[in-house]
């Protein structure tokens, strides 16, 4: 091989490059001011399979409306609307 052909690289596929979607608060997109914790089923968004509160990092959610998601969210467990424990909760 000559040093022409060692400096020239080819991929059989493309390589990939990851471009990263833009986090967004869905809360100040809809203009949503309060989370409600009687509505389980919009609360279960911001869980995982074990019933954890997801964080924000993962989520977009801004401060604001995470500690309101938290709250509900274990208001919602205090009356029995979610689980505060589960395997495979969607």
């Amino acid at each position: 091989m000559s040093t022409a052909n060692q400096s020239e690289i080819r991929y059989l596929t493309p390589p990939t490059v990851e471009v990263k979607k833009k986090k967004y608060c869905r809360f100040k997109k809809t203009g949503i001011k309060y989370v409600d914790y009687k509505d389980p089923e919009f609360l279960k968004k911001f869980l995982n399979e074990q019933g954890k509160i997801l964080p924000r990092r993962l989520t977009g959610t801004s401060l604001k409306f995470q500690r309101k998601v938290s709250q509900a969210v274990k208001r919602a467990r205090h009356l029995a609307l979610l689980p505060f424990v589960t395997d495979m909760l969607k």
